[in-house]
C-alpha cells in the first residue's frame, strides 16, 4: 500500500505547482478505450461479463412484490426495456424538492419506502446494485445529456470544487490525476479520465460489482484523506458534477474495469 501511495505522489506531484488543465470536451473519452482488447471482450459479451450476474438478479428484483403495500417495481413501471430507457444516463439529477442532487440508488430507495412500504437497502447491499444494475443496463448507449436547466448549477459548482480541491497527507486532488495526468502510468496501469457512464461496475480488483459511491471513497482514501461517508450530499455533488464533466459520453453499465 505504502509503495502505490508513493508512486501515486510521483506519478501525480508534478501537476501540484500547477493549475489542473480540463480534458478538452472533444478529447473526453471513456475508460473502456483504454482497457486491454482482453478486457473489452469481457465487458463486451454478456456470457463474460461478470457484472450480468448481478443485471440478472435485478430483474427478478423489479419483479418481486416488496413491502407493505406488496407491489413490485414492475407493478409501477412496467417493462424496464421501455420505462427505464435512458433514465439511468439523467442520474444524478437535482431533486427540487430536496434542492440536492439524488443518486438512482437514492431514487431506488425512496421508491421502496413511498411506494412499497419496504425498508431501505444498504448501499453496496447485493440487492441494491443489482437493482442498480439491472434499470441502469436500460439505458446502455444512450448518451448522458448535456442539461441546458440552470437549477443544478449550484451543485455542479460544489462538485467541481471538491474535484479540484487538493485534499490528504498527499496534497492531490482528483483533478491532478484524473485531467492533467490522465493516460499516464500508476502502479502499471493506466490512469483514465474518471468518467462515472459505466456504473455500477465490475472491477477485478475487487471481485465484486460496486457503485461509483464506493470509487469514490477508495479515491480518496487512497489520497491518504478522510474519505465522505457514504450517501453523504458532498458524495452526489461530485457525482454531479463527473456526469456533467462526462456528457455525451454513452452509457455502458455494468462496465468492467481493472
Amino acid at each position: 500500500m505504502r509503495g502505490l501511495l508513493l508512486a501515486l505522489g510521483i506519478a501525480c506531484g508534478s501537476a501540484l505547482a500547477a493549475q489542473a488543465g480540463d480534458v478538452p470536451l472533444a478529447e473526453r473519452r471513456s475508460g473502456y478505450e483504454q482497457m486491454t482488447p482482453e478486457l473489452r471482450r469481457m465487458q463486451d459479451d454478456d456470457s463474460a461479463n461478470p457484472g450480468m450476474l448481478w443485471v440478472l438478479d435485478g430483474e427478478a428484483f423489479w419483479r418481486r412484490p416488496e413491502g407493505s403495500a406488496q407491489r413490485s417495481c414492475a407493478d409501477c413501471h412496467g417493462d424496464a426495456a421501455q420505462s427505464m430507457n435512458g433514465v439511468a444516463a439523467r442520474y444524478p439529477m437535482l431533486d427540487k424538492g430536496l434542492g440536492r442532487p439524488v443518486e438512482l440508488e437514492e431514487r431506488i430507495n425512496f421508491c421502496r419506502v413511498r411506494q412499497q412500504g419496504a425498508p431501505a437497502l444498504a448501499a453496496e447491499s447485493k440487492e441494491l446494485l443489482s437493482l442498480t444494475a439491472y434499470v441502469a443496463r436500460q439505458s446502455n448507449d444512450s448518451p448522458i445529456p448535456v442539461s441546458e436547466d440552470p437549477d443544478p448549477l449550484a451543485a455542479i459548482r460544489s462538485g467541481e470544487e471538491i474535484f479540484e480541491r487538493r485534499q490528504g497527507q498527499l496534497n492531490l486532488s482528483c483533478a491532478n490525476c484524473h485531467d492533467t495526468n490522465s493516460g499516464g502510468k500508476l502502479g502499471g496501469a493506466t490512469i483514465p479520465q474518471g468518467h462515472p457512464n459505466g456504473y455500477p461496475l465490475y472491477r477485478l480488483e475487487w471481485q465484486s460489482l460496486g457503485s461509483l459511491q464506493r470509487r469514490l471513497r477508495n479515491c480518496f482514501a487512497g489520497m491518504r484523506a478522510e474519505p465522505y461517508p457514504s450517501g453523504s450530499p458532498e458524495l452526489a455533488k461530485l457525482a454531479l458534477y463527473l456526469a456533467w464533466r462526462a456528457r455525451g459520453l454513452r452509457v455502458e453499465a455494468p462496465a468492467v474495469r481493472p
